[in-house]
């Protein structure tokens, strides 16, 4: 008795470790009963109220911008205001591109045709093809997680190949490893992905699993997010991307008229700048919510919906945060189970969904910058847990 005893006190206890490495992932009905009904009623009239705000302030600030600044005798002081201008118009910028993300995911309102055409309007004027992103992402929540079929942020799993070529060469002088983790190093990367993140992923779209094509045979040159045959997207498609197309040609007409009444230094300043912030915010948002120690992924036998939606976090940006990024960086994970629900009851859905979750809902509420620093430095690939098949951790 005493020897079975022996033997089943360590299984029992086994199985208790793997219950709570791996607690049971709630049922995605349960979750929805669990929020309010009216979270999932989007209101017209309140979204476009919305939209009148943020378009309000860019107009006042490039009004500002136009009627003051060129008024500064100091080339100094026009420098700091011109600086100042770009930052805050990228903040509303974000703010526009969030409303036009809550369009694509029909969250904006029950209108399939107003949330499409307003979203046609706002992302086109952000330079954003808006048909071509509303299919990727809506892939991207799709297999969220997914190691193979996620579109967005899907991590390597071996160290870079920068690691490997220092590893052959340099070896036995130095750890390649130490000077991948060199702030010098970090920068760089850092800058490659916040100045030229966006642009590489709608040109090539880089960072997406190896099986989110739709046409596995197109070539790097064919997947291209203003390719109406891109490999990106299905057949049917081609006209919406075409669409797409169509209102960034408006867009970079407009902004060539617009040069020749005013030059093309001031548009810079107007427009490029701002778009600059709008992408270095929208690459480290989406980067710090699916990037994170605490976050795994899945291979295709582990992964489900709900696993993969609840690998998000849920970050703080203080008021700017909520009031200007309109709760996308607070409220994410919510938003990647029920994208449908609009940001302003995202809140109100978290709170119902969170004591279901319980450790399986995950929150850093550390500083947004330290983190975009701290997570480029030492999340750098995935590898196997050998606690827990099919699941990805960071690697130490």
């Amino acid at each position: 008795m005493a020897t079975v005893t022996q033997v089943e006190v360590p299984a029992v206890r086994q199985r208790s470790v793997q219950m709570k490495l791996e607690p049971a992932l709630p049922d995605i009905n349960t979750l929805r009963q669990a929020i309010p009904p009216h979270c999932f009623k989007p209101s017209a009239a309140r979204s476009l109220g919305y939209v009148a705000r943020d378009v309000t302030m860019a107009a006042a600030l490039v009004y500002g911008a136009l009627t003051y600044i060129p008024e500064v005798s100091s080339p100094v002081y026009r420098t700091l205001l011109w600086t100042a201008y770009g930052f805050l118009q990228g903040l509303v910028g974000v703010g526009i591109w969030i409303l036009a993300h809550e369009c694509g995911h029909g969250a904006f309102s029950m209108h399939r045709q107003l949330n499409d055409f307003v979203g046609w309007i706002l992302h086109s004027s952000l330079g954003v093809p808006y048909f071509s992103w509303k299919f990727s992402h809506a892939r991207h929540h799709r297999f969220t997680g997914h190691m193979e079929k996620d579109m967005a942020f899907v991590p390597n799993t071996q160290p870079s190949w920068f690691i490997e070529k220092l590893g052959s060469t340099l070896g036995s002088i130095i750890d390649p490893e130490i000077l991948e983790d060199a702030p010098f190093v970090n920068l760089v990367r850092l800058m490659g992905q916040q100045l030229a993140g966006w642009q590489v992923y709608m040109l090539i779209n880089a960072t997406a699993g190896g099986e989110s094509l739709q046409n596995k045979d197109a070539k790097w040159w064919r997947l291209s997010h203003f390719d109406p045959f891109s490999g990106v997207f299905r057949p049917q498609e081609a006209i919406y991307i075409l669409i797409s197309d169509l209102g960034l040609g408006l867009v970079c007409a407009g902004l060539y008229f617009a040069a020749q009444a005013l030059d093309w230094q001031t548009v810079f300043l107007l427009y490029g700048v701002p778009y600059l912030w709008i992408n270095h915010w929208l690459v480290a948002i989406t980067y710090l919510h699916h990037t994170h120690h605490d976050v795994p992924h899945y291979d295709g036998e582990k992964w489900s919906f709900v696993a993969g939606a609840l690998a998000t976090v849920d970050r703080d940006f203080g008021f700017v945060g909520r009031h200007v990024f309109h709760g996308i960086i607070d409220t994410h994970v919510v938003h990647h189970l029920f994208s449908r629900i609009p940001f302003y009851y995202a809140e109100d859905a978290t709170r119902a969904i969170k004591p279901l979750l319980g450790d399986l809902y995950h929150q850093d509420e550390s500083s947004f910058m330290g983190s975009l620093w701290e997570t480029s430095r030492t999340c750098q690939y995935v590898e196997k847990d050998p606690s827990n098949p099919g699941v990805l951790k960071w690697a130490k």
